[in-house]
């Protein structure tokens, strides 16, 4: 009673696989793996500093902060 045996898994499985399909499932791992393979290289591009960017992104970076807009909520009286 104290842990599920190897039937309890495979009656879990094939009712998952019924209720969201196979085609589903596969859109949902591969959405789940680049999610994690995305925070990963986040994670590694934060923890590098400026010179161990190549110069691409720092260009990148440039051209960002050039186009932003600094603006000021006035209140209404």
């Amino acid at each position: 009673m104290g842990s599920f045996s190897i039937w309890h898994w495979l009656i879990v499985l094939l009712i998952v696989v019924m209720v969201f399909g196979t085609k589903k499932l596969k859109n949902m791992g591969g959405d789940l793996g680049s999610a994690v393979k995305g925070f990963k290289d986040g994670m590694k591009d934060g923890s590098a500093t400026s010179e161990d960017k190549p110069a691409a992104q720092v260009t990148a970076a440039a051209d960002a902060a050039k186009n932003t807009i600094d603006v000021e909520a006035k209140q209404k009286l």
